[in-house]
């Protein structure tokens, strides 16, 4: 299997990807956009498929016009090859040391997939954030959705979660979820924010003078605000959803008033009636390429990058959430920057600005909503933590303690933690924090895995042997 050799390969069409592919297009270099999607846009602008569209697909999306552009010039740039349903599932270091990407083209259900090989002059890492969700009693009945997933349901299948749906978790993308759940018809009976007034004030209210040049997101907050009021949807500061009921699937669900550190105020439990609850406590970069890459992470697990966004490993860019959680406008000028530099171009002095602007929207928002240290006090010893494998908090602290373990690897090996259908992705920095917070674990991180995506093993046994070490 000959490796394809084009100037820049970009993995992950969101804005970041999106935006590299088309910088380093115009500094004139060849490019190569990857995503495992069946088209591009990524999770934030995620719309219906292009054979059933929707007469107003703007109405559910901010900036529509801004991706639409972007989409299609580079569609029809001969100098760009756009690749979906593409998923990457190994990326291997060469001798030169430069990256080696191995991709199955297809349907992910698909039993034909195409494998194919690049060895770019440039690889920039778009890969974004996976949503967090922290576990509580009941969050693996039917009818407990991720806000993201619901937020998905309801703009690429105008599906709404259920009919009687309470939102829940930390941070300004509730707002958005409840506004595109009460469009697709559900009734929202209210929006709970963990952190307490207190906290987002100070957050987001220091040094006001500098929000001004992001005053783009001031309107796009009065619109989702305007939502919640016209359809007199509660928004409510300092609670959680801390359990849910059901025989089934969700019937109701019992919230909390929180202290600020996030641990349960007893005596303020509240029972709700509802058959859905979409629930989000921000989001994680999605670091498994830049970690198999050999790149550098941070304590948060973003990677770490330079001013042009190159990572630790040479001829590895990154760009986007995966370098930290800041929003689509930062990720569009870090796409921008680094695109710009992987072509060998030197980034613009209007680009930088405008990522140090919207640099300041990411340390408010975690200094506004970031977790609390006292969630752990919400689970029980049968609360299960990791829901491939139905590990539970018991599991954990029993196994830990019984080897004496100390290894993050013995303890997944040894428990199953993060060893499902979804290798982590949903439980892994909880099961992280919460062998941590016990002086168990030594550090380690669940990202950490070879082979990034699932794969058949008559895929990987029909691999050509002459181009695998």
């Amino acid at each position: 299997m000959s490796a394809a050799t084009p100037d820049v390969l970009v993995v992950g069409a969101g804005p970041a990807g999106l935006a590299a592919a088309r910088a380093a297009r115009r500094a004139g270099a060849s490019v190569v956009l990857l995503d495992a999607a069946a088209d591009v846009g990524g999770q934030f602008w995620r719309h219906l498929p292009v054979e059933r569209p929707a007469a107003r697909e703007s109405v559910l999306h901010h900036g529509w016009e801004r991706f639409t552009m972007l989409r299609e010039e580079l569609a029809r740039d001969p100098g760009c090859e756009v690749v979906t349903s593409g998923q990457v599932w190994m990326v291997e270091r060469r001798d030169d040391g430069a990256p080696r990407v191995h991709v199955l083209e297809g349907p992910a259900d698909g039993i034909d997939r195409r494998r194919r090989a690049f060895e770019p002059g440039a690889l920039i890492l778009a890969t974004g954030a996976a949503e967090r969700t922290l576990p509580f009693p009941g969050w693996d009945l039917p009818g407990v959705f991720t806000a993201g997933a619901a937020q998905a349901l309801a703009k690429s299948e105008r599906i709404a979660a259920g009919r009687h749906v309470l939102v829940a978790g930390a941070g300004p993308f509730l707002l958005p979820v409840a506004t595109s759940l009460l469009r697709t018809g559900a009734r929202v009976k209210g929006v709970l924010e963990a952190n307490r007034w207190s906290r987002i004030a100070k957050g987001w209210g220091a040094r006001p003078q500098e929000l001004f040049a992001a005053r783009r997101k001031g309107s796009e907050l009065a619109g989702y605000l305007g939502d919640l009021a016209r359809n007199r949807v509660p928004y409510r500061t300092g609670t959680a959803v801390v359990a849910v009921h059901g025989r089934d699937r969700v019937e109701a669900v019992t919230t909390a008033r929180l202290n600020p550190d996030w641990s349960r105020k007893p005596g303020t439990e509240r029972r709700v009636e509802v058959d859905a609850v979409c629930v989000s406590h921000g989001f994680v970069p999605r670091a498994e390429l830049a970690i198999a890459s050999g790149c550098q992470t941070d304590a948060d697990g973003s990677v770490i990058v330079d001013r042009n966004g190159r990572t630790s490993v040479r001829g590895v860019f990154a760009a986007g959430e995966v370098t930290g959680i800041g929003g689509s406008d930062l990720a569009l000028a870090e796409g921008t920057i680094a695109g710009t530099a992987a072509a060998g171009w030197t980034p613009k002095a209007a680009d930088r600005r405008q990522r140090k602007i919207h640099e300041r929207f990411q340390v408010r928002l975690e200094a506004a909503h970031g977790i609390g240290p006292g969630w752990p006090a919400w689970l029980s010893d049968d609360t299960v933590v990791c829901r491939c494998e139905d590990v539970t908090a018991g599991d954990l602290r029993e196994t830990a303690a019984a080897t004496g373990s100390r290894g993050l690897r013995s303890l997944k090996l040894s428990t199953r933690a993060g060893l499902g259908p979804c290798q982590g992705r949903v439980c892994g920095r909880t099961v992280e924090e919460l062998l941590a917070s016990q002086r168990l674990l030594d550090p380690g991180r669940t990202s950490s895995r070879p082979i990034a995506a699932l794969i058949r093993l008559g895929e990987l046994a029909a691999t050509d042997v002459k181009d695998e070490k």
